[in-house]
C-alpha cells in the first residue's frame, strides 16, 4: 500500500491538470459560443501549398514551396543552438565560442549558395 503522505505530494500536480483541463475545455467552448462563423470562397480554398489538396496526386507541382520550408527548418533550428550556447557562453570558454563560429560559418557559406543558386527568389 502506498504511504498517503507519498500521494499528498502528487495532489499539486493533480489540481493543476485538473484546472489546465477545465481551462482548456472552457476557452475552446467559448470560442464556439462566442466566434463568428462566416465562411466563403476565398477562407475555404488551399493556402500556403500552392495546388488544391484534394487533386489528381499525379499533376506536376511546384517544389519551391517545399525547399523554402526546408530552408525554413535548416534556419531555424540554427537560432534554437545559438540560444544554449549564448547561455554557457562563459562556461565553455574559447573552445566553445569558435566551434559555434565555424558552425555559423558553415550554415552561412551555405546560406550564400543558396541564394546565389536562385532558390530563395520567387517569380
Amino acid at each position: 500500500m502506498v504511504p498517503a503522505s507519498f500521494l499528498a505530494e502528487y495532489l499539486p500536480i493533480l489540481v493543476f491538470f485538473a484546472i489546465a483541463g477545465g481551462l482548456s475545455c472552457l476557452m475552446i467552448v467559448a470560442s464556439f459560443l462566442v466566434g463568428l462563423r462566416n465562411p466563403d470562397t476565398e477562407k475555404l480554398s488551399a493556402y500556403e501549398c500552392g495546388f488544391e489538396a484534394f487533386s489528381d496526386a499525379r499533376h506536376k507541382f511546384d517544389v519551391r514551396f517545399y525547399l523554402v520550408a526546408i530552408l525554413f527548418i535548416i534556419f531555424d533550428l540554427e537560432v534554437a543552438f545559438l540560444f544554449p550556447w549564448a547561455v554557457s557562453l562563459g562556461e565553455i570558454g574559447l573552445f566553445g565560442f569558435w566551434s559555434m563560429v565555424s558552425f555559423l560559418g558553415i550554415l552561412t557559406i551555405g546560406f550564400v549558395y543558396e541564394w546565389k543558386k536562385g532558390a530563395l527568389e520567387w517569380e
